[in-house]
């Protein structure tokens, strides 16, 4: 029971390390999708073709996806706090140098120091996660994270078209550089890498149990394991597919498709993929709870993505969409997508306790691969159907890259089947 002092006293940090790490990646989650919203700010900005936007907008998710697993390192040996720390200063100095790029190469490098700082917040989360929540509760406490750090998402689509119309989209990114200094100052002098750093049990032994064991070997023997063990490995081609598609869509290619294709103006058009994210933080938390309190992780994580694939469709073949025909297909198509952050769970639960950091980013290295490639394969989609066209970008242009959206979704559909049931406990517990 956490009724004594020490257990008040355990409380306190566990929600003031969550509090904080989890502002970090709300900023993370505001950089990976602010580019939907200035696409064409960033066009005018530096006269760029719709692959160099793309290239400019998955620079960010290059050095994301490479930092993936050596975050995980960093996370089981250095610990989060200074992980986040010194990543919070790195972005901090990426987002201003963006806000103040006067040529795309001083802005991809800005994008590229923001990639570099924000790649290290979730994973440090999910570690976090790890050693201050149950076992039990580990899902249900990613998704409250991943809907915390949708905030970031939905201020980067209708509340930043809104201020754009007040400063210049340079200005936000200036200020935002200047918030991630902040959170790394406070990350470094409150948050707490794990109970014991503070002299207090943990969760286990609170429960009379002992303590996961810690890993007695050199780190990269513990990636090894991670690496070695087949069933990591699933995990990742359903964060390649899920969650690319999503941030690929809804974090460049969304915005110019509805202008595109159904005329909207941009206010209209981030209206759409505010909805879009918004399903995305409550599908997120949801679905955690959902499978830890049926204590299962395949159904759930199939039936969403299942439904994730089919809200595909009335994009790829132009559907007509009323205001709220479109409002509800884009929240339905972010509600089912987070099915894939079951995933991380599973991919804890079917490694050591001690690895969780290592195991959760060898998965999480599919999400942002497959940014990578989607984003700038889709504006090379988009520029190839329309070469040697006068008329305006409409459907035909766009439906290539739909429907390569669409493809690696259906191969993370298939990925599912290979993921072991985990029943929301480690297979070694």
């Amino acid at each position: 029971m956490l009724n004594s002092q020490p257990s008040r006293r355990f409380l306190q940090l566990r929600w003031t390390a969550f509090i904080i790490v989890g502002l970090a990646y709300v900023l993370s989650f505001f950089h990976r999708f602010a580019p939907a919203a200035i696409s064409s700010d960033l066009q005018l900005a530096f006269n760029t073709t719709g692959a160099s936007l793309g290239g400019l907008a998955a620079t960010y998710f290059y050095v994301y996806t490479v930092m993936q697993i050596p975050t995980g390192v960093l996370a089981d040996t250095l610990g989060p706090r200074r992980v986040v720390a010194i990543g919070g200063v790195i972005a901090g100095i990426g987002s201003v140098l963006f806000g103040l790029a006067d040529t795309l190469a001083v802005a991809s490098i800005g994008r590229l120091l923001v990639g570099l700082g924000v790649s290290v917040s979730f994973i440090c989360m999910l570690k976090l996660n790890a050693v201050w929540f149950h076992d039990r509760h580990f899902a249900t406490a990613t998704g409250a994270t991943i809907l915390l750090g949708n905030l970031g998402s939905v201020l980067a689509a209708a509340p930043l078209a809104w201020a754009l119309g007040f400063v210049s989209w340079r200005t936000v990114f200036v200020i935002a550089g200047a918030l991630s200094l902040v959170l790394a100052g406070l990350a470094w002098g409150w948050v707490r890498d794990h109970p014991g750093e503070a002299g207090l049990p943990s969760l286990r032994e609170l429960d009379g149990k002992a303590s996961h064991p810690k890993h007695a070997g050199h780190w990269y023997d513990g990636l090894l394991i991670v690496l070695k063990n087949r069933m990591t490995w699933p995990g990742l081609w359903v964060n390649m597919g899920l969650a690319g598609s999503l941030f690929a869509f809804g974090g460049l290619w969304a915005v110019p498709f509805l202008r595109d294709v159904y005329g909207m103006d941009r206010a209209a058009a981030t209206d759409h993929t505010t909805w879009l994210l918004a399903g995305f933080a409550i599908g997120a938390f949801f679905i955690g709870t959902l499978s830890d309190r049926l204590g299962r992780r395949k159904p759930v994580m199939f039936a969403g993505a299942l439904t994730y694939c089919l809200c595909w469709l009335p994009l790829l073949f132009g559907v007509p969409l009323g205001a709220l025909a479109g409002y509800v297909l884009f929240f339905v198509m972010g509600l089912a997508a987070p099915s894939f952050t079951l995933s991380w769970s599973c991919a804890k639960e079917v490694n050591p306790p001690a690895l969780s950091g290592m195991a959760t980013s060898v998965v999480n290295v599919g999400a942002f691969l497959g940014t990578a490639i989607m984003q700038p394969l889709v504006g090379w989609a988009i520029d190839r159907a329309h070469a040697g066209s006068v008329s305006p970008l409409g459907l035909a242009d766009y439906q290539a890259g739909i429907a390569i959206m669409l493809g690696f979704s259906l191969m993370s559909l298939i990925a599912i089947a290979f993921i072991r049931e985990t029943y929301c406990k480690y297979s070694n517990a």
